[in-house]
């Protein structure tokens, strides 16, 4: 029976001592700071040109740093300019036109047209009153009927020319039609439109560093001719660099966006860099054979992006570095 009781004791205890070291071990675990490794991610941006030319200039070179808003880059000017004049005599003749039927007919010329309609309407009087004389005495049977015949045609032809007199004055009278305004103004915008662009292509023939960087790579020459889209500088930009890095499952729980890292460099091993983690990935991926790390190659992990807060020039893109994520609170 002591033997029994023994037995359940040790058992116990064994089991109690296991509950106590997988305890620790978890909480051990769960508050040691874990040491990863990345590599330095820096943005790049191929410049182009959005219009075409010839390529006249070139400001830098290849390792300049350059500021944003800087000219490094310019195409001859000299079509755009042209095309620029051009859209100007457009929108002038258009503006022209369009003010003309604005301001309808000169008085001038609504006088001139009054004139020939009153001597349109004298003309008919005249012919009207021959037709009557000539049917007067073609029912006395003093004149054939072809002579009645030619005076009632005088009478048309005069009534119709009289007709057109009046429509004609008062067209002149009331000014042009609405449509023909509104056709005039629509000619306006589409040649004011035209002109703009002209205007932003010639802006387009200067070429400006988006923001602060290095030049990497110069992919043309001056004297070149390029196409829109055209790819002349690659910049490195100074601001963002952010470190790549991955972390398996069972440390994921530390990876807490806004959590301050010490990242170190081969170069600056006793000086680090400071970052927070601004970037978890929500999904799993198989460990890229360029990270270095103890696990499995085949090991699930996590991708994230350190987010480099002192960032210098000694930084270079691809880097590998160190991440120590430090026992401090997270980033407010």
């Amino acid at each position: 029976m002591n033997k029994v009781k023994s037995r359940v004791t040790i058992l116990v205890l064994l089991l109690l001592a296991a509950a106590l070291y997988a305890g620790w071990t978890h909480y051990a675990r769960r508050d040691t700071p874990i040491t990863l490794y990345g590599n330095v991610d820096i943005c790049t941006v191929n410049l182009a040109f959005r219009v075409s030319g010839r390529l006249a200039t070139l400001q830098v070179d290849e390792g300049d740093s350059v500021k944003a808003g800087q000219a490094i880059a310019a195409l001859d000017t000299a079509p755009h300019h042209n095309a620029l004049r051009q859209a100007d005599a457009n929108v002038a003749s258009a503006a022209a036109q369009l003010a003309l039927l604005q301001e309808g007919y000169r008085r001038e010329e609504v006088a001139q047209v009054r004139s020939q309609m009153d001597q349109a309407q004298a003309a008919y009087e005249y012919a009207d009153k021959f037709y009557q004389r000539q049917q007067g005495m073609w029912g006395k049977g003093a004149v054939a009927q072809n002579t009645l015949d030619d005076a009632r045609s005088a009478r048309q032809q005069a009534l119709a020319t009289l007709q057109a007199a009046k429509e004609k004055l008062g067209q002149f009278e009331s000014g042009n039609r609405p449509q023909e305004i509104a056709a005039a103004e629509a000619a306006l915008a589409q040649a004011q439109a035209v002109q703009a662009q002209a205007i932003l292509d010639l802006s387009d023939t200067t070429l400006t560093a988006p923001s602060d960087g290095v030049i990497l790579t110069r992919a043309a020459e001056a004297g070149s001719m390029l196409s829109a889209g055209s790819t002349v500088f690659t910049l490195s930009l100074t601001r963002p660099v952010w470190i790549r890095a991955y972390i398996d499952e069972p440390q994921l729980g530390q990876a807490i966006p806004g959590r301050q890292v010490l990242i170190y460099t081969d170069s600056r091993p006793d000086s680090p860099y400071h970052g927070t983690v601004g970037f978890v990935s929500p999904s799993a991926e198989f460990t890229p054979k360029s990270v270095e790390t103890p696990a499995l190659r085949t090991d699930l992990v996590y991708r994230l992006r350190i987010i480099v807060n002192d960032a210098d020039d000694l930084l270079r893109q691809g880097m590998p570095v160190t991440l120590h994520f430090t026992t401090d609170s997270v980033t407010p």
